[in-house]
């Protein structure tokens, strides 16, 4: 281990100590009873100490710690078919360093604190944001309801299954790949607007349209974007709860005019095409966990395809993903190894009137990058995955990707979509030309440490190839970690039996 590995390590350590506070998760819990029930009030805090050591790029600061504190706190309540929530939320991110953004283009921002730093022009952000705040009407069947306000969504998990292989495939190879809450970044994503969902036990049909917040990478996520979102999808269990399927439409539009997109196209067109990004994308996915003698064997497949205008220019564009694993359901930790392809399409020519980059609309892209200096526009992946739970309270995973780019002559893109009125969400960087990309390895370790207390344990090292090497010729060696708390509190929880 190097001396600045060594520092990552050590920086994640004694800030965790310095920084020792509870801290929390994302989702906010709303009472299900059939009846009237009474107020719930409920508290989240995640605090978690990050330690980056980037691409190098002297003389900017591409090693340092920071921390992000998140506290959520909700009051809602059932009273018969009806049930409200709001919700409310402090976002701060503490010690980013000024000089975590490098003024080259190529360079850019050095790191998610780079991020955080350039969304917010400040090295210790913090705003209160208004998160959720809803009104849903349930109707007779068992999973029919109408919801309007603001609200988070998460596309992809409009069932939830019964089989544990599927649910945890669903919950971290499938949803959030094209709208989510981006709920490991600090300010997060909620939608204004408005789902529906109409089913039964084996199938669902589910119909959203809102408008995203600002947030994210921005700590004040109250304003709403001029960016509209319309989502369609039926999805099936089948064959005794072993397989599930999903068909999707979803919609597309960006109104924020006065921004320049990020495409391969040269900075001066790119300031001149004030025209709206309008896209469709249709797919499909199965889920499918099959038992074979002592072991179980699981396949998942995901696809989509896009057209629409990006700007001025035709959008024709698609990806998809092959997975398969195999769980040794006859030892005692159940170890699951997993492999799979990803490969989205890539822009080959920046002169012409097309844009063919696979567009990921609003996911929360950490979900498949752990290590988030990518995401899945124009890219190609082979990985293999191991997880393990050595008691029913530790989780632990471990990941090998062989990542390369689709196109030599598109970008290398980060970020996970619109979040502020200013700038675009996304940002790319030159190939050099090159679709070599990097290697990464990385390993987690999940605690429940009491019913309300979660430890979480993460590092990553990247080798960075080619493409890396055109941007930061001093060194393309990178790592990521971090130690994070997590703190739940619900007053039903804590409520006498009785009242």
């Amino acid at each position: 281990m190097n001396c600045k590995t060594n520092a990552i390590v050590s920086g994640v350590i004694l800030s965790m100590f310095a920084h020792a506070l509870p801290a929390q998760s994302t989702r906010a819990a709303v009472p299900t009873s059939a009846s009237e029930s009474p107020v719930t009030i409920t508290v989240m805090d995640r605090l978690r100490t990050d330690a980056t050591q980037w691409y190098s790029d002297p003389p900017y600061t591409d090693t340092y710690p920071y921390v992000e504190e998140l506290l959520r706190f909700s009051v809602g309540q059932r009273v018969h078919r009806v049930d409200w929530l709001l919700e409310g939320s402090q976002n701060t991110v503490f010690n980013i360093p000024k000089s975590s953004v490098s003024p080259v283009t190529a360079q850019g921002q050095l790191g998610l604190g780079g991020t955080y730093y350039a969304a917010n022009n400040n090295t210790l952000p913090v705003a209160a944001s208004f998160r959720q705040g809803f009104v849903r009407y349930h109707g007779s069947g068992p999973d029919t309801s109408l919801r309007l306000g603001r609200f988070e969504f998460f596309e992809g998990q409009e069932m939830q299954p019964t089989n544990p292989a599927i649910s945890w495939l669903q919950a971290n190879r499938v949803s959030h790949r094209l709208i989510g809450n981006f709920g490991f970044s600090n300010g997060q994503r909620s939608f204004d607007g408005l789902d529906a969902h109409y089913g039964r036990t084996r199938w669902d049909l589910t119909a959203m349209a809102g408008r995203p917040t600002q947030g994210v990478f921005n700590m004040n996520a109250n304003p709403e974007l001029n960016v509209d979102v319309q989502y369609l999808a039926y999805s099936r269990s089948q064959a005794h709860a072993r397989a599930l399927w999903r068909v999707f439409a979803l919609g597309y539009r960006d109104g924020r005019t006065g921004v320049a997109k990020t495409d391969n196209r040269s900075l001066a067109v790119r300031q001149t095409d004030h025209k709206n990004i309008r896209i469709g994308t249709y797919g499909a996915d199965l889920i499918a966990s099959v038992p074979t003698g002592a072991s179980s064997l699981d396949i998942l497949l995901w696809g989509v395809l896009q057209n629409g205008q990006w700007g001025v220019l035709r959008h024709r564009a698609g990806a998809a993903a092959a997975e398969a694993g195999l769980r040794f359901d006859h030892l005692s930790t159940a170890p699951w190894l997993r492999g799979g392809f990803f490969r989205s399409t890539g822009d080959g020519s920046p002169t012409d009137n097309q844009h063919n980059t696979f567009f990921q609309v609003l996911p929360t892209p950490r979900i498949f990058a752990r290590f988030p200096f990518y995401n899945d526009m124009n890219r190609r992946e082979e990985f293999i995955q191991l997880v393990d739970k050595p008691t029913s309270k530790l989780d632990l995973r471990s990941d090998l990707h062989f990542l390369q780019l689709t196109s030599a002559q598109d970008f290398w893109y980060q970020g996970g979509g619109a979040f502020d009125s200013k700038v675009f969400g996304y940002t790319g960087r030159p190939s050099g030309g090159y679709t070599s990309f990097a290697t990464v390895f990385d390993v987690s370790s999940d605690m429940q440490l009491t019913r309300s207390v979660a430890l979480n344990l993460y590092y990553a090292h990247s080798f960075g190839r080619s493409v890396v090497h055109t941007d930061f010729p001093s060194g393309a060696g990178a790592n990521y970690g971090y130690l994070e708390l997590i703190y739940r509190w619900n007053s039903k929880q804590h409520r006498t039996p009785g009242k």
